[in-house]
């Protein structure tokens, strides 16, 4: 059996990873808010974690791990979406749910076992809610539950910092009702025009941070083996779930090891609406760019480190991966060659699994190949649609232009040169010179048939 070392964000260390129960090995990773498309980071996550859900299941067997992944249904931007849209909650998150499982299939993504809706698990936030203020860990002020962050000793264990810190460098809600900063929502009050269950403290909804420690508990136990997510969520919704969850249930783990993924950038740019950079999936896929090479993009970069989202990269996967689908068609799958299995094992060095494929595909091992996809949720049948019929081979254009490109050193007359730039660049084709060359690499939205033309 492989060993697996992850890097636990609760202890910084990378550590081999022993289930609780090798029979029963338990994930629970925080899933989407349902009001609208997946941005391209939401994304990440979901590769990251499919692909620890493939490794565990590889190792352990299939029937031997559960995955669960919430939808958030109930919220204020859920809310205020209805609102702004004369609409039903209800017919918004289905909408929204439906969407986020077709984009994610897109990438090659497998569904979790379970995929629970917080709307869904109200009675067990009641119970939890409940039981916290009993012991002294909550309580009731101007119609809300808050939990008391002074009550558990360990706050800040999993960010790292202190309470003061944390009130220093966070958007701390002020409230009169508050008896610390830090204190945080179990509960609040509904009024009719919003959505709202009865409750020992009035007709409310649940505040944001209960529902995953409640789903968590009820779907796989007061302690289970991991729980994920992005780096955005470590502080304060993951620490959060810790405290309320360890209050809740004294003397269990809760999550034995906590994975956080790096966020994602866009041409070396963090994401924002005032760059202009923020963009869905479905943005992507409507532009023609595959699921299959945003997922290959993403597995390019180890998940503990910042991914940069490039034009560049998109063109460069979507060539790599048509030459490796011609080269496995018809092929049957070997084994899981055991480099790319030690290296995703090895704390989900994705990026050293795939400069493995790239080393068999080098070597001609292309059984190798099609398995190590396969692993990763690469080149199968599910996916690989867009990559029917035959590549277009741009090896004389290239040649051409390069010729072009001499002769316009002597003549010092480049109009030939930038004239099939410019139709090479509106075909989607990224053109690159060197003192090497000429390289052409296909990008996304690259159309063939615009190509006609081009060569004399």
């Amino acid at each position: 059996m492989a060993e697996i070392r992850l890097t636990n964000t609760l202890t910084r260390t990378k550590e081999v990873f022993t289930p609780i129960d090798p029979k029963n090995v338990r994930m629970y990773v925080c899933g989407p808010t349902v009001y609208d498309r997946a941005h391209l980071g939401n994304a990440r996550p979901v590769v990251v974690f499919d692909v620890l859900y493939r490794l565990l299941r590889h190792v352990h067997g299939a029937e031997h791990v559960t995955y669960v992944r919430n939808f958030t249904d109930v919220d204020d931007k859920i809310n205020a979406r209805a609102a702004r849209d004369g609409r039903d909650i209800r017919a918004i998150t289905d909408e929204t749910i439906g969407w986020y499982h077709e984009d994610m299939d897109a990438l090659g993504t497998l569904r979790p076992d379970v995929e629970p809706r917080a709307t869904e698990h109200i009675g067990q936030m009641i119970a939890m809610i409940e039981g916290l203020v009993a012991a002294g860990h909550a309580y009731e002020a101007e119609g809300h539950v808050l939990f008391a962050v002074e009550s558990y000793a360990g706050y800040g264990r999993l960010s790292g910092r202190s309470v003061e810190d944390m009130i220093a460098g966070a958007r701390v809600e002020v409230a009169p009702y508050k008896r610390n900063p830090m204190d945080f929502v179990l509960w609040k009050p509904s009024d009719e025009g919003l959505p709202g269950w009865e409750s020992p403290w009035g007709r409310g909804r649940p505040g944001w941070h209960i529902e995953c420690s409640a789903m968590a508990k009820e779907l796989l136990g007061e302690s289970f083996d991991i729980h994920g997510g992005g780096n955005d969520l470590m502080f304060p919704h993951h620490e959060n779930e810790i405290a309320q969850s360890c209050c809740a249930a004294p003397g269990a783990e809760f999550a034995r090891v906590w994975l956080h993924n790096e966020l994602l950038q866009v041409e070396g740019k963090k994401t924002s609406k005032s760059l202009g950079n923020v963009f869905t999936v479905r943005d992507l896929l409507d532009r023609g760019v595959p699921g299959e090479v945003i997922r290959f993009v993403f597995l390019g970069t180890h998940y503990r480190k910042p991914m940069d989202w490039t034009e560049r990269k998109a063109g460069e996967a979507e060539a790599v991966l048509r030459k490796w689908r011609g080269m496995v068609s018809g092929v049957e799958a070997g084994a899981v060659p055991e480099a790319v299995l030690a290296a995703v094992a090895d704390d989900l060095n994705t990026a050293g699994a795939v400069a493995e494929m790239h080393r068999l595909a080098a070597e001609g091992d292309v059984a190798g190949l099609k398995a190590a996809g396969a692993f990763l949720g690469l080149l199968t049948e599910e996916i690989g649609a867009w990559a029917e019929g035959p590549a277009v081979d741009l090896s004389g254009l290239e040649a051409e232009l390069a010729a072009a490109r001499e002769a316009a050193m002597a003549s010092k007359d480049f109009s030939r040169v930038d004239e099939m730039k410019a139709a090479l660049v509106a075909a989607g084709v990224e053109v690159r010179m060197s003192k090497a060359g000429v390289e052409l690499i296909p990008g996304p939205g690259f159309d063939p048939a615009k190509l006609e033309g081009v060569s004399e």
